[in-house]
């Protein structure tokens, strides 16, 4: 007996055990209980986990479950077995209403059951309201109104309003809201669903709206936003960002305080494949005479609106294989009028061609404050954050702004010359028109694009003031400066950005090119007098840019190749055309001593020539040391030519000119002093010498007499080996240079009697223009040494005579002097020597 006891105890033991295990730790348990007749229902249900955690249950007379229903007229405790059930449970509360069969419960709508008599737990309360198509019913929300967000959104104090409507037996969501927004009223008809979520630690006990009978409203529904000052409202129509019912209508109001004006901008909108019917938006306007307006949703939406207005989305008949997506979200702006909305400003572009003109908002961060709108208007309701001005045509615009530096203008203007016969007669000049710099909004862009014909034109830009190239060593402070790049498709070449107030005189540029004006500060206004380019078209080179410098001695001056963030494009040539009055020198430097280039294919070289005397230096860019500073006493050249690089070995230069004064230098002055010295003492001595010969004739032979006789023999004695060959047998005694006036002077008079000038067959400087064209550079694919080639230099085929007369004057002619015709020609006309040759 003892033992049986002992076995019944055991077991009543592990059932109490069981139950324990099941019972809730610290937490009490919960009792709902659902009025009979009322039609709601409480389901205690498995949420989404946010973490991964231990399993919990519902337990009901001890009994673990993973879900509970409560139905109206039954009362329920129950308890969970962990201490966090917020994490694993949500409760729903639907309350079904029907409309049709009896009399709707209309006004304030009250939470049932009480929160309080809820577990914490994530609420949802369910209102789910049916009615005749006849029936209106409206939704109206005390303060704080509603705000609608979109996808993805969520709500700061995590209450959210779900509110959908019906077609048929469809549901259509009208759209997701939070607290504190302009929404006042929700009309619909043939029924609602509401939905009021709250958070588990929201002490919420009122619903905050009310539900009244209303008139068939004719359409999907209606929604009422009241603004009460300045603000902004965010509105997407039905099932957005699905597709909006087809040939449904739904409606906004919008009540604005009088003094306010509002603007309505589309931020993101989509049309469906209509079969019949047009989807529109349709404004009723106050004030307005031909009301309903109608746009399209790609149109610029009416602004600066006084007074309450309405807007409308009509959708179409679809197609039924493809009816795509109609949906629509826009933002309705309310302001203060501003000044500036009174006052009218006229663009003429009547007269321009291939231009535009867009007044835009400049990039800014977002805030979520308001902010409020910047709107250009044409007419008195179309406004819009940008507006496009084309050519053509004339122009009267307004702004809605507060702020007008919050707006900026970009423009672009096209010029064209196909026909390589007529294009070099024609130049252009490129400032900006007096139109746009009259408008209260600073000028950002202004772009010229310049196209010629391939391969026969190119095109030269001079400045108005020479300009300075924009570099670290040496920035711009101008308030706008000139960025000029190339405008050859798929050419990737930025020449560089230039502002006036340089030793730049003119930039040449092989194919299409574009220049923008950019400024950078509101007193460009100011310096608009220094802005000026002129543009002409000039016989086609092969360089992809030449630049003409004259330096002066007040700076130096710096120069960097085009692209020089990303290197100079593969076999490109740039040249320098640096002019060097004739009382200064110039420094040429380079400011690193070696350029890192890695050519792949080819070879990339630097010229420098002097433009006077065609001497050349010529330099490997690849492997050879930068040169030193070198001095220029005259006009040069400097062109680089650039190979095939390997990527990352890109090839970019920066140089510097600079200008002293022209000094003489020492060593110069004394060689010449000892060549001056040398001279005279050998021109004294030649004189003295044949003083005192001709004294000694005269003492030996007597009185001279002055007649020739060809047959003595004025050999002198004694002296066989002096000479190989006698007088007569050589040219010792022809001269090249004889005074023509003295032999021929009664040819070379005039009729006046006076002489003139013979041209005889010496040199002379070239007088002819010089430093037109760069220096050619090598050929690309052949690896050249570094070498200094002078025009002085002979040419590697010509040899000096190897006998020179010790007496003879004349140069080395192409053909053989005869022994026996020592006549000068009579006067031979020569034309001036070349210049290097």
């Amino acid at each position: 007996m003892a033992h049986l006891n002992c076995g019944v105890t055991i077991a009543l033991l592990g059932v109490l055990l069981l139950g324990a295990a099941f019972l809730p730790l610290g937490v009490e348990a919960s009792e709902i209980a659902v009025p009979r007749g009322s039609g709601i229902t409480v389901v205690i249900k498995p949420g989404t986990p946010t973490l991964p955690a231990k399993p919990c249950y519902i337990i009901i007379s001890r009994k673990p479950m993973t879900m509970l229903s409560i139905k109206s007229g039954e009362t329920t405790v129950f308890s969970f077995s962990c201490q966090n059930p917020e994490n694993h449970f949500v409760v729903e509360i639907q309350k079904n209403v029907d409309c049709m069969s009896g009399p709707c419960p209309f006004g304030e709508v009250r939470l049932q059951p009480s929160p309080s008599e809820l577990p914490a737990l994530n609420r949802t309360f369910i209102w789910d309201v049916t009615a005749h198509k006849s029936i209106g019913l409206e939704l109206q929300f005390s303060k704080p109104r509603l705000r609608q967000i979109g996808p993805g959104e969520s709500c700061p104090d995590g209450v959210t309003h779900s509110i959908s409507g019906r077609i048929d037996a469809t549901e259509v969501r009208i759209g997701t809201f939070c607290s504190n927004g302009t929404v006042s009223r929700i009309k619909m008809q043939e029924g609602v669903r509401m939905a009021l979520h709250l958070p588990w630690f929201h002490h919420r006990n009122i619903s905050g709206f009310s539900i009244a009978n209303r008139s068939s409203i004719k359409r999907l529904c209606i929604i009422e936003s009241v603004f009460e000052g300045e603000g902004s409202a965010t509105l997407m129509s039905a099932n957005y960002p699905d597709g909006f019912p087809e040939d449904e209508l739904m409606t906004w109001q919008f009540v604005i305080p009088a003094h306010l004006r509002a603007s309505v901008s589309f931020l993101n909108f989509n049309n469906s494949n209509c079969e019949k019917k047009e989807e529109r938006v349709e404004y009723y306007i106050p004030g307005s005479t031909t009301n309903p307006e109608v746009f399209s949703l790609k149109d610029k939406q009416p602004g600066n609106m006084a007074g309450n207005f309405n807007l409308s989305l009509q959708g179409c008949d679809q197609d039924a294989q493809n009816p795509g997506v109609l949906r629509l979200q826009f933002q309705v702006l309310v302001q203060h009028p501003q000044n500036e909305s009174n006052k009218t400003y006229l663009v003429d572009l009547s007269n321009e061609r291939a231009m535009s003109v867009t007044i835009e908002p400049r990039p800014i961060k977002l805030s979520r404050n308001f902010v409020r709108g910047c709107f250009v208007c044409l007419g008195p309701w179309s406004c819009s954050t940008n507006v496009t001005l084309t050519s053509g045509s004339k122009h009267k615009i307004s702004f809605l702004c507060d702020d007008l530096t919050r707006l900026w203008i970009n423009a672009e203007k096209t010029i064209s010359c196909m026909d390589h016969r007529y294009c070099p007669r024609k130049s252009y000049s490129l400032q900006v028109p007096g139109d746009i710099l009259q408008l209260p909004v600073q000028l950002h862009d202004f772009s010229w694009k310049l196209l010629v014909p391939k391969d026969s034109l190119s095109l030269a830009l001079v400045p108005a003031q020479k300009l300075q190239q924009h570099t670290h060593e040496r920035a711009c402070n101008t308030s706008f400066s000139y960025l000029v790049a190339s405008a050859v498709p798929g050419q990737d070449l930025y020449f560089g950005s230039f502002c006036p107030g340089g030793s730049i005189k003119q930039i040449q540029v092989k194919q299409n090119m574009s220049v923008t004006i950019r400024t950078f500060a509101p007193n460009f206004q100011q310096e608009v007098s220094r802005q000026g380019l002129t543009v002409s078209f000039i016989p086609h080179f092969k360089e992809e840019s030449v630049f003409t410098v004259t330096p002066d001695m007040k700076s130096k001056v710096y120069l960097r190749t085009p692209n020089w963030d990303r290197g100079l494009p593969s076999l490109a040539s740039v040249s320098w055309n640096i002019s060097v009055p004739s009382d200064q020198e110039a420094c040429l430097t380079f400011l690193k001593e070696r350029t890192g280039l890695v050519c792949q294919t080819g070879r990339a070289f630097m010229i420098i020539q002097e433009q006077r005397t065609r001497a050349e230096e010529i330099f490997s860019l690849e492997e050879e040391v930068l040169p030193k500073p070198s001095f220029h006493r005259h006009s040069f050249w400097v062109n680089i030519s650039n190979c095939s690089p390997v990527s990352g070995k890109q090839l970019d230069l920066l140089f510097r000119v600079s200008l002293s004064p022209r000094t003489t230098d020492l060593t110069v002055i004394i060689i010449a002093v000892v060549v001056g010295g040398a001279f005279l003492l050998f021109a004294l001595g030649l004189i003295i010498c044949l003083v005192k010969r001709k004294r000694k004739k005269e003492i030996n032979k007597g009185p001279a007499i002055g007649i020739y006789n060809g047959n003595v023999n004025t050999q002198m004695p004694m002296q066989p080996k002096k000479f190989q060959k006698r007088r007569k047998d050589n040219d010792s005694h022809v001269y090249a240079v004889i005074d023509d006036t003295m032999v021929y002077g009664h040819l070379l008079q005039d009729s006046n009697g006076s002489f003139l000038q013979p041209e005889v067959d010496t040199y002379r400087p070239f007088q002819g223009p010089t430093g037109d064209c760069p220096p050619s550079p090598p050929p690309i694919f052949s690896r050249a040494p570094t070498a200094k080639l002078t025009a002085d230099e002979p040419s590697p085929d010509f040899s000096p005579e190897s006998e020179s007369e010790p007496y003879t004057f004349s140069h080395p002619n192409k053909g053989n002097v005869s022994n026996g015709n020592t006549d000068i020609p009579l006067l031979d006309a020569h034309k001036p020597a070349e210049l290097g040759e």
